[in-house]
């Protein structure tokens, strides 16, 4: 199921940008948990779980990398581990290459979440008529990336069906990727002209023409953004009282554990988790509705 994604576009592109500003704006280990846990669950449910735990076979080394890159360059911080090359490798570097790491990580995760939900139809419904051009553009190059790459797996597929891949020549593969190549070039100029020759059919861009959409603002995207503004706003006030704000450089600071924070915590716990409870919460009651049949 894919509750969430039904909500209105503006309301689903509020929630992305809030929590991917709250995440690249942040160092808090306990945000970036959050925001981690909420992208991982929720791409769990928008696609296959093989497939997102089989993504973790990139997002890793891509974690450790970027994490052990920062205490290689930078030395600041007042607690030294070991000496690499007469060079201080401090704990506060590596802490801080690992939240970079981990805030990296986390938006990516969003993106792919994001891929997923805001589809073309409700980027052009929102900046259509804007800008109709660039989300034109951008809407076709944001669905010809999959088209492609699509594309290309089947003319490999029909290649290796004909048998031009029975031999291991190096040669021979070269050959049938160069084939590959040209035959998705080929198809790309065609399907680029056959897009500009139907929309010019269709009228796009004349004075005067009507878009439809089904796209309607309903009590239930107007509760969902009453609960955004309350989510966002109370996180904002942890922001500005302190208890959501962490520093590495010189010293660590402490993680706040008063009542105050604690609320703060859960309000974002909150924020990071929603669109995955809403898929659990119309699960069980899937679930419940068919019991009773």
């Amino acid at each position: 199921m894919r509750t969430f994604a039904t909500y209105h576009p503006s309301v689903l592109l509020l929630y992305f940008s809030g929590v991917a500003l709250i995440t690249a704006l942040t160092f808090h280990p306990f945000l970036l948990a959050f925001s981690f846990l909420g992208a991982f669950l929720w791409a769990g449910r928008l696609e296959s779980g093989k497939a997102v735990v089989l993504s973790l076979g990139f997002y890793v080394p891509l974690f450790l990398l970027l994490a052990l890159i920062n205490p290689l360059f930078s030395h600041n911080g007042v607690t030294p581990l070991f000496f690499l090359n007469d060079n201080p490798v401090t704990l506060e570097a590596v802490l801080y290459g690992a939240a970079i790491a981990g805030m990296m990580v986390s938006i990516l995760y969003w993106g792919r979440c994001y891929s997923q939900v805001m589809t073309s139809d409700k980027f052009i419904y929102l900046f259509g008529k804007a800008i109709p051009k660039l989300s034109l553009f951008l809407s076709i190059a944001l669905r010809f990336c999959p088209l492609f790459l699509k594309q290309m797996k089947k003319i490999h597929q029909t290649q290796r069906t004909m048998g031009l891949y029975a031999t291991e020549s190096v040669v021979d593969r070269l050959r049938g990727r160069m084939r590959v190549f040209a035959a998705i070039l080929t198809w790309s100029l065609e399907h680029a002209v056959d897009s500009a020759a139907a929309m010019r059919a269709r009228g796009y861009g004349l004075p005067g023409r009507t878009n439809f959409s089904r796209f309607r603002f309903t009590l239930g995207d107007l509760a969902l953004l009453g609960l955004l503004v309350l989510l966002f706003g109370w996180t904002a006030l942890g922001f500005r009282g302190g208890s959501l704000r962490f520093a590495f450089y010189p010293g660590m600071s402490e993680l706040e554990l008063s009542w105050y924070a604690k609320a703060n915590y859960g309000g974002v716990l909150i924020l990071m988790l929603l669109p995955f409870l809403s898929e659990v919460k119309e699960t069980i009651l899937w679930n419940y509705f068919r019991s009773k049949i």
